[in-house]
């Protein structure tokens, strides 16, 4: 066993003693891995964990290193030895991917807000019940508490902001905010904002 993985990849991916572009070296090349190409699913099965479909790309993707020339047979050993390194190292480069893939994804998802459900037809309808009493009711109010509420409760402003909006004195602003939401109040519980 050789203590230094690199030097495994090195011979792997070494340069050939025969010129990669010769017709020869590669026509036995594809004849060889034509050869072995269902001990080599095989191996790539093992590899990826049994999962057919990242067999299927592992063998394909080291199938392309194989013809393209990034990876080159060297002549040291079989060409099933040196082909099944390329697949094993092929697999190995594609779950690390995999890894940073879903890494990647998992912070994006983290950061995502989160989805709310869809209401219920209930929940809709309810809601739907209540501003429309609420609108009943707002509009039974005066000009000025109705803006004065609107401001104050919808655009969150203070009654302060509010009144200078308004051009009001902001002693006039309080008492008509609260005769507003006082009026309301009964307005709501007596049902007459229903309309």
């Amino acid at each position: 066993m050789d203590p230094d993985p690199r030097s495994t990849h090195s011979r792997m991916y070494a340069k050939p003693t025969s010129p990669p572009d010769s017709p020869a070296s590669i026509d036995s090349i594809e004849e060889g891995l034509e050869r072995i190409h269902g001990s080599s699913y095989g191996w790539a099965l093992a590899c990826c964990r049994f999962d057919h479909q990242e067999a299927e790309e592992v063998l394909q993707a080291a199938y392309l290193k194989a013809i393209d020339g990034r990876a080159r047979f060297n002549g040291h050993s079989s060409l099933r030895t040196w082909f099944f390194g390329v697949v094993k190292t092929t697999a190995a480069e594609q779950r690390r991917a995999g890894v940073v893939r879903r890494l990647a994804l998992g912070r994006w998802v983290e950061r995502r807000p989160a989805v709310e459900p869809a209401p219920s037809p209930e929940a809709v309808s309810t809601t739907n019940e209540v501003q429309r009493r609420l609108r009943g009711a707002l509009l039974r109010l005066s000009p000025r508490q109705r803006d004065l509420l609107h401001l104050v409760f919808y655009e969150d402003l203070s009654v302060a902001e509010a009144a200078a909006i308004l051009r009001l004195p902001v002693g006039t602003a309080r008492t008509h905010y609260e005769r507003g939401k006082a009026r309301l109040r009964q307005l709501l519980h007596d049902g007459a904002g229903e309309r």
